[in-house]
């Protein structure tokens, strides 16, 4: 498959915004090497799919993935208070203080004139003292030059960061990694009742083959009293000569005060109470409490994990939400605080959410064990329909999972590693695992994996411990 096939499938699938993520795999063209003139094997995994121990933190994500295509200019997501706005409705009323997450994902398509588009991230200190805004992770980048979709290796050394797929993907690759780009400044110091840009970015499209281009931003941060955030998006303003211009702070203000919601709007949500009929996920354009899970891998009521007997595994569920429980009745989903009527419930597939699992693994057996930790994505599925969880040789064609985990842990040599993998996954791909360690009778190691669950994937997978 090309590059711009890839291209063209992955927009294809920010568009849809997986209505149905089974039905977008399984009606996807297959190519080589997932082609095959042979007749598809299905398999079926008897693992013991458990639930994932923890829980999501109460820090809270500013979350603005809606409308994803931007056609009309206006409010992406304001928690500014509705007093004094022209369109109230637009406003969530929603005040952040201490630490939060911010995550914007917004793409343009043919513009008039093929102007660019910018997006502009407003804070604004309604007290009477000044309000610093740290910023400790940030990081933005465009699709196109910065990150297209390329098709890579199902799994690969990444050490510093220069595989990734996506925008969104090498964003919050950054942000892993603890990195801070340099037009994004330490801190905001923000004078009482006074608004600070904390983003004013462009999103071009002329001089690309195609007029396509997207944006994504993943920021932490930490405030030092209440503040009030604003995602926005306004075509370039023009100089006398007609040449194109970034938006000031003043016009971003009118934009905030007297505008409307930005358009066109997506696919309205089925609501969660709802029996049958199609799941619409929809767009997430709000704010969601939580912005990282962290868990122990470990038996109920016990400080580690015991190997499964060998020839077996057991495999915890990521990233599950309403339609893809893998039979766990688990929902992971992020609940959003307030959001847009039209909107996403829910903040489905946790874009962004760090994901801080550590396995505590036992060998309780008198003999020596060789175990491996995978990383995988089964077909979606509710309930285990099959008794088991369902891979496929060719897999469907998609990437469905693709970014960077880290992974840390004490090799077969005694020594301590700590390894960055860029991975590549189409559903229900059979793949090689993680890491093997070969476990001696009694002895418990312990392998650490980490990464913010990356934008564009489709969610659930599974964390596989198998003894061989």
């Amino acid at each position: 498959m090309t590059n711009n096939q890839l291209t063209l499938l992955a927009l294809l699938s920010l568009t849809l915004g997986w209505t149905s993520c089974t039905k977008i795999s399984a009606n996807l063209p297959e190519a080589s090497p997932q082609n095959s003139a042979a007749t598809p094997q299905e398999i079926v995994r008897a693992n013991e799919v458990r639930s994932l121990p923890g829980k999501l933190d109460n820090v809270p994500m500013f979350n603005s993935n809606s409308p994803e295509w931007v056609k009309k200019e206006g409010i992406l997501l304001s928690t500014f208070p509705p007093e004094g706005k022209t369109v109230p409705t637009a406003h969530l009323n929603f005040p952040f203080q201490g630490k939060f997450t911010l995550f914007a994902h917004h793409f343009t398509h043919t513009p008039p004139n093929l102007q660019t588009l910018y997006l502009g991230v407003i804070v604004y200190n309604p007290s009477r003292e000044p309000v610093t805004l740290a910023v400790s992770e940030a990081a933005s980048y465009l699709m196109e030059p910065d990150a297209p979709f390329q098709q890579q290796p199902t799994m690969s050394n990444n050490p510093d960061g220069e595989i990734y797929a996506g925008a969104g993907i090498r964003a919050v690759d950054n942000v892993l990694r603890g990195r801070r780009q340099q037009d994004f400044p330490a801190q905001l110091v923000i004078p009482p009742g006074k608004s600070q840009m904390l983003m004013n970015h462009p999103i071009p499209v002329r001089g690309l083959a195609k007029p396509i281009n997207g944006r994504s931003s993943f920021l932490r941060l930490s405030s030092s009293s209440k503040v009030y955030v604003a995602s926005l998006a306004m075509y370039a303003q023009k100089h006398a000569d007609g040449t194109e211009r970034a938006p000031t702070l003043a016009e971003w203000q009118q934009l905030l005060d007297k505008g409307g919601l930005a358009g066109p709007r997506d696919k309205t949500p089925t609501p969660p109470d709802q029996v049958g009929g199609q799941l619409i996920y929809g767009r997430v354009a709000g704010v969601q409490l939580g912005s990282s899970w962290q868990a122990d891998l470990v038996d109920e009521g016990s400080t580690h994990l015991t190997i499964p007997p060998s020839g077996q595994a057991i495999s915890f569920a990521i990233s599950t939400l309403r339609g893809g429980r893998l039979g766990t009745n688990q929902l992971q989903a992020a609940p959003l605080i307030v959001r847009y009527p039209d909107t996403a419930y829910e903040s489905h597939a946790n874009y962004g959410v760090h994901y801080d699992l550590t396995l505590p693994l036992l060998n309780t057996t008198n003999q020596p064990q060789r175990v491996t930790v995978t990383l995988e994505t089964p077909w979606k599925e509710d309930q285990l329909s099959k008794g088991g969880l369902i891979f496929r040789q060719p897999s469907w064609d998609f990437p469905l999972f693709r970014g960077t985990v880290r992974l840390r842990y004490q090799d077969n040599q005694a020594q301590e590693l700590t390894r960055y993998l860029h991975l590549w996954h189409r559903r229900g791909q059979v793949l090689e695992p993680l890491v093997e360690l070969n476990l001696a009778s009694g002895e418990q190691r312990q392998v650490w994996l980490d990464f913010l669950y990356p934008p564009d994937s489709v969610p659930p997978q599974v964390l596989t411990v198998e003894t061989k």
